[in-house]
């Protein structure tokens, strides 16, 4: 479904805007982190070098929500966001050289990160989106 996204919703998604990721907890209770995000091959990425909560709920249960925040705000006043709902798959390895390419847009273009010798292999999170809401113009119209 990410092909579908609006060119507004790509910009905002490989901006310099941190998402908040939810996952389920095993008592059902939602988890909530923030996120250095991109877009690869039409998923959402997500790096993390330690194994952590979040991982560990995304391996019993794979739905995931994120949010991200525009600075763009509506006729009616109201803060623009998208919600990206889909399912998360964790991969082993890459996840220092995924957080080095978001820390060149989350950080600045000689940023170097992460900021230890020989970083562990960590995880990259695979989001494949099945549904898009919020408040924008966040999917493509059948005439563009």
């Amino acid at each position: 479904m990410i092909e579908l996204l609006s060119d507004e919703a790509r910009a905002l998604l490989d901006s310099a805007t941190v998402a908040t990721l939810v996952t389920i907890n095993s008592d059902g209770s939602p988890h909530i982190s923030t996120a250095w995000i991109g877009i690869e091959d039409a998923e959402i990425v997500l790096g993390t070098l330690p194994d952590q909560r979040k991982l560990v709920n995304i391996r019993r249960d794979p739905r995931v929500s994120l949010s991200v925040i525009s600075a763009k705000v509506n006729d009616w006043g109201l803060q623009e966001y998208v919600v990206l709902e889909g399912t998360a798959r964790i991969t082993e390895g890459g996840a220092a050289e995924l957080l080095q390419r978001l820390a060149h847009v989350y950080l600045g273009p000689d940023v170097v990160f992460p900021q230890m010798p020989d970083p562990p292999p960590g995880f990259v999170t695979h989001v494949r989106v099945e549904r898009v809401r919020g408040i924008g113009n966040w999917l493509r119209t059948k005439s563009g």
